[in-house]
């Protein structure tokens, strides 16, 4: 068994896969430590495992990891991929960029590629169907977008937004104005990508991910594979690569 793990800026995502790559638990933290680690190899027969993190590891987690795996891989740009790496600055792609690039030519080989990771930034990740990274771009997520608002103006006020929330074309007050302003732009950059992959390429498939694509997936779910944990299956992936 695999465990796989995911730590963002604001969660830590983690898996664990059998040997045939299947999916058997997903669990979310907000603060995910060496303990955590040390009980989930308690209660599941976990040998191997895979860490990518885009804060800063501290040594006791890839310590107890290393301890307790046959085999683990601490993801940095050194880390073989199954996947041509085409950024030109390898050692500052963020690790779970390219594990969503890896989890989606798995899924979907030989296929140009659009990855959406709708997180605390979203990212728009281009992958060709011989398998290269190709690159990408990197955008304000939700919350900066809310909160820039707030700070960088005298009047407006800061403005939370629920995923099931019915979003007006247009607001009538003004915190409906910064829901709609905010949301709908989100929602008309992701189809503007998509719109620009069509008139690029012949073919392609977009993959949406990341923690807050429930609030552009209801406008485009119908031209796109949504998957939740990319990240991880990639990681998985890459985990599996090395042996």
């Amino acid at each position: 068994m695999n465990i796989c793990i995911d730590q963002g800026n604001s969660r830590t995502k983690v898996a664990l896969f059998d040997a045939e790559g299947k999916m058997l638990k997903h669990l979310v933290y907000k603060s995910f430590t060496s303990a955590d680690a040390e009980q989930l190899f308690t209660l599941y027969p976990i040998e191997n495992s895979i860490i990518s993190s885009v804060v800063n590891l501290e040594s006791s987690m890839v310590n107890a990891l290393n301890r307790l795996s046959k085999r683990f891989v601490l993801f940095d740009h050194h880390t073989p991929v199954p996947i041509k790496n085409d950024y030109l600055t390898p050692e500052t792609l963020g690790q779970d960029r390219l594990a969503a690039a890896v989890g989606a030519a798995w899924l979907c080989p030989n296929d140009n590629l659009l990855i959406i990771d709708v997180g605390s930034a979203i990212t728009y990740d281009f992958i060709s169907a011989d398998g290269h990274f190709l690159g990408g771009n990197i955008a304000p997520g939700l919350k900066m977008r809310l909160t820039a608002l707030r700070t960088m103006t005298k009047k407006l006020p800061q403005v939370e937004v629920d995923e099931q929330e019915l979003i007006p074309l247009y607001g009538r007050k003004t915190r409906d104005a910064i829901a709609a302003g905010v949301v709908r732009g989100m929602v008309f950059e992701v189809k503007g990508y998509m719109r620009t992959m069509a008139e690029r390429t012949n073919h392609y498939t977009t993959f949406l991910t990341g923690g807050n694509a429930p609030y552009v997936l209801h406008a485009v779910q119908n031209d796109v594979r949504y998957e939740k944990s990319l990240v991880l299956i990639g990681l998985n992936r890459i985990l599996e690569h090395q042996q």
